[in-house]
């Protein structure tokens, strides 16, 4: 009997950390180490944030989150957000990012979908909770701060009136100050790595953006990686222009558990990011690729001291090969282009010093596949393909989505077998470098996020001056992608672009608007019957 004893507690599993516990034990250890530096110049030390962190988990508690329950964020780039999203993961309650450039009925539907128990509105998004929330039905709206200024005394400088929402009313009690009377402690609540950490919405063609489900413990697998762009004796310093809800955010986390600082902007502004590259010395920086072009483009760049710089990252949709050699020159050897989804976290990163693996047409590789990512090429009928030969690009790795929010529909259409389809065109090289070549699915990669286009064909066909129409992305000479639309008019009308454009914002929000509109006669067609966008874009080089 004690023999047998001694084996069970041999082999009995550790008690598994959460990623956001495990960033928590992070920043108590160095109490005294500055963590944030906000947009407004504040510096928040680990310590503070950390205890302030702990009180919120343990106020959310309080009202009601807890594992199966959903905590909303309605914020942008704030120490708040990031207290906020580290408390309800510590709560056990999934976190859902309510991104800016959506529409307020686009955010509604989300917030309802994914039923949001409590929603989070910070500083910057006050005035897009006036949009909102006569929207929603929502059992606990709370603030992160004290809310709305001059409560009472006419209109708040953010658009909303009075201390409120809408008409005076007001937004919420301000959680933070809530919290300030609960403890400074880990709450005692068991997290599994089978829980939902949270949903990530990306675009689709339900009306509403696809919610990808992601667990704790694919997600903390990513801190099982050293992570740190500073020397061994320089702590990694973020710069997180871009927003918290994505990438940002990940980075952000990973900067945390590593004894770093983060350095936070409210937006992308090239040479805002070039004066705090220099001012703050900061090691990392992470950019999409049209954004990295604005920093080489600004009058700024080549008095800027970027000495400091020990890694420049970007991904997210195609880059310019000769524009990242120019980015070399700049920056220096320093890098780090990554291929991912929402869908499978990150699949496969090029090095600095990989980056002179050119592939067919003078494309750049996205790099080997990341240990534990299996990649395979297959022809439509999924039938593998030999190396070197396009085909549609299948992973599987442990950080694989757990599927499609409610949509077991669609979830089925890209996890089989333990593999997704990730609707990316590619090949692999003879040694194992992945490239990309085309989108199986016709999805548009812009700032701020991806545009579907059967979601804005819907859209403009119940617009009156137009009949018929085709959405689809241009490429400009630096790889970026554009949305364009051609249009047939409906009978004596005659759209314009700002018209159209205008339409798409008031119902979508801006990120699905039009660049450029063109007015045709008929839609080309393909043999089978479908818009010829490849003919489209062809005809419209930008």
């Amino acid at each position: 009997m004690v023999a047998n004893e001694t084996h069970q507690v041999a082999t009995e599993e550790p008690e598994f950390v959460s990623a956001p516990a495990l960033i928590l034990r992070s920043l108590g250890a160095d109490p005294g180490r500055p963590a944030i530096t906000t947009a407004d110049g504040d510096v928040i030390t680990a310590g503070d944030f950390a205890a302030a962190t702990y009180r919120l988990a343990h106020e959310f508690l309080a009202r009601g989150a807890a594992r199966g329950t959903t905590v909303t964020l309605l914020t942008g780039n704030t120490a708040e957000a990031l207290s906020a999203r580290y408390a309800a993961g510590l709560a056990g309650a999934r976190v859902v990012n309510l991104y800016d450039g959506m529409s307020a009925p686009v955010l509604a539907e989300i917030t309802t979908s994914v039923d949001t128990g409590i929603l989070l509105v910070d500083a910057e998004r006050y005035s897009t909770a006036a949009e909102l929330l006569p929207l929603v039905d929502v059992p606990t709206v709370l603030t992160l701060g004290p809310g709305p200024e001059a409560a009472g005394n006419g209109t708040a400088g953010n658009g909303a009136t009075g201390n409120g929402a809408a008409g005076g009313e007001p937004i919420g009690e301000d959680v933070v100050a809530a919290s300030a009377r609960r403890p400074a402690e880990p709450p005692a609540v068991r997290i599994g790595p089978d829980d939902d950490l949270g949903i990530r919405h990306t675009g689709g063609t339900t009306g509403i953006p696809k919610g990808i489900r992601s667990l704790h413990g694919p997600y903390r697998s990513a801190f099982d990686v050293a992570y740190g762009g500073g020397r061994d004796d320089v702590p990694p310093r973020l710069l997180a222009a871009t927003s918290l809800a994505h990438l940002a955010g990940v980075l952000a986390d990973l900067t945390f558990h590593s004894g770093g600082t983060v350095v936070i902007q409210r937006s992308f502004d090239p040479g805002e990011v070039l004066a705090a590259v220099e001012r703050e010395r900061i090691t990392d920086l992470w950019v999409l690729p049209p954004l990295l072009y604005r920093l080489l483009d600004h009058p700024a760049i080549g008095r800027t001291d970027l000495t400091s710089l020990r890694r420049v990252s970007y991904g997210g949709c195609a880059a310019s090969p000769s524009r990242i050699r120019e980015a070399i020159k700049v920056f220096g050897p320093i890098l780090v282009s990554g291929y991912g989804q929402s869908e499978a976290q990150n699949i496969a990163v090029l090095p600095p010093h990989e980056h002179d693996r050119i592939g067919h047409g003078g494309r750049l590789s996205v790099g080997k596949p990341l240990p534990g990512v299996e990649v395979a090429i297959r022809a439509a009928d999924g039938t593998g393909l030999p190396t070197g030969e396009q085909g549609e690009i299948h992973i599987r790795s442990t950080t694989v989505m757990a599927g499609y929010w409610k949509r077991p529909d669609l979830t089925a259409e890209v996890l089989r077998d333990g593999w997704l389809n990730t609707g990316d065109i590619g090949y692999l090289d003879e040694d194992g470098y992945l490239y990309l070549a085309d989108r199986l699915k016709d999805k548009i990669i812009v700032v701020g996020g991806h545009v579907y286009p059967a979601e804005v064909e819907e859209l403009l066909l119940t617009h009156p001056a137009i009949a018929q129409c085709a959405v689809y992305g241009v490429r400009d000479a630096q790889e970026a992608e554009h949305v364009h639309v051609a249009v047939v008019p409906a009978p004596g009308q005659r759209p314009e672009l700002d018209d159209v454009r205008a339409f798409v914002t008031a119902h979508k929000g801006r990120m699905y608007a039009p660049e450029a509109l063109h007015l045709l006669p008929a839609i080309p067609l393909t043999a089978v019957g479908k818009p010829d966008k490849k003919l489209l874009r062809d005809s419209h080089t930008g």
